[in-house]
């Protein structure tokens, strides 16, 4: 950890302290607005594209110059969803620009080739920093990423271990062992969550198969009832995995956080209602290139403090920027 960054405690109003509160009302309250975006399309090798989203955020002008952070959303998520804009806005206000990545499908048009995103598919993400670095020389270029991107955040740095220019990372609410959220999520409240992530990823298998003529079964899509049928059935199969177990054992974020070289700030709530029991304290504690935040309260890529409606702050947002303006700009605010 610098030795100028110290943690602010987390501090929920205890009227909203339970999980489910925090989940959902933090993630349906957080305001959007003051953000405009300027997107940019990559094209993929294997003859797909990548959009970028660029954050501009009202009132607060940054130069070209600016440090970049790059943003990695979650699972059916958007380089615009909610936390997105109040981490835009949250590392504006420090002099940093915000870059949201959009996995494929994900951007508000579905892709061309007949593979989507997955917790694991670093390639992207590695198409898109090198993209970066070459079109910025010289900009300092941090990252952040949010539950499923969280796991291909810490993922990634892992593979990359001391080969990587990122000078540092938060990894928000990320699932370490995806077999056992998968069994989860398959357990009391935690169905409720996953019914709405399969209704979204199975209109998305019914347009994959009927624009790119993918042979997948989509009966067999349809009738599943859990997200390990889902991935079972077309997640697993679709990306080249034998099985969902084998998908979810080389994907899983907790294997790769041993190899991370770069500072990374890792933020869990231990009564994360979507994921449970599954964090790897001996190897966050074993590495000294992380720092682990992990709170008794907070939900999932929740994090709220103070009352609801009006005076919401997130935490999670805060603490991500504050991180990475320590190791992306020097302490007079200029970059490093």
């Amino acid at each position: 950890m610098p030795s100028n960054f110290k943690l602010e405690p987390f501090n929920p109003s205890p009227l909203w302290r339970h999980p489910h509160a925090q989940t959902i009302l933090a993630n349906s309250l957080r305001p959007t607005g003051g953000v405009s975006f300027h997107r940019l399309r990559l094209d993929t090798p294997d003859g797909d594209f990548l959009d970028l989203d660029f954050a501009s955020v009202a009132g607060v002008p940054l130069p070209g110059s600016a440090a970049l952070v790059l943003l990695l959303h979650g699972l059916e998520g958007s380089a615009r969803s909610n936390y997105a804009h109040e981490t835009y806005r949250q590392l504006a206000a420090r002099g940093i620009r915000g870059v949201g990545m959009n996995f494929r499908s994900c951007s508000g048009e579905m892709n061309r080739t007949g593979r989507l995103y997955h917790a694991g598919k670093t390639d992207d993400v590695d198409l898109v920093v090198n993209w970066l670095l070459e079109h910025r020389p010289g900009v300092p270029l941090g990252m952040v990423g949010f539950s499923l991107g969280a796991n291909l955040l810490i993922k990634y740095l892992g593979e990359k271990g001391v080969h990587t220019a990122v000078r540092a990372a938060v990894a928000v609410s990320p699932p370490f062992d995806l077999g056992r959220i998968a069994d989860t999520f398959e357990q009391g409240e935690g169905r409720l969550y996953a019914l709405r992530f399969i209704r979204d990823l199975q209109k998305k298998a019914l347009l994959l198969s009927q624009r790119n003529g993918i042979a997948i079964d989509m009966q067999r899509i349809l009738n599943v009832k859990s997200m390990r049928e889902f991935d079972e059935a077309f997640t697993a199969p679709l990306h080249g995995y034998r099985d969902a177990d084998e998908y979810y054992a080389l994907n899983s974020c907790g294997r790769f956080v041993p190899s991370i070289r770069v500072p990374t700030l890792v933020i869990r709530a231990l009564d994360d209602p979507m994921f449970a029991h599954d964090i790897p304290h001996a190897a966050l504690a074993g590495n000294d290139q992380i720092t682990p935040a992990l709170t008794p309260h907070g939900g999932h890529v929740a994090f709220a403090e103070g009352n609801f409606p009006r005076r919401f702050h997130y935490w999670a947002e805060r603490q991500a920027a504050r991180y990475l303006a320590t190791y992306l700009l020097e302490p007079n605010g200029r970059i490093r």
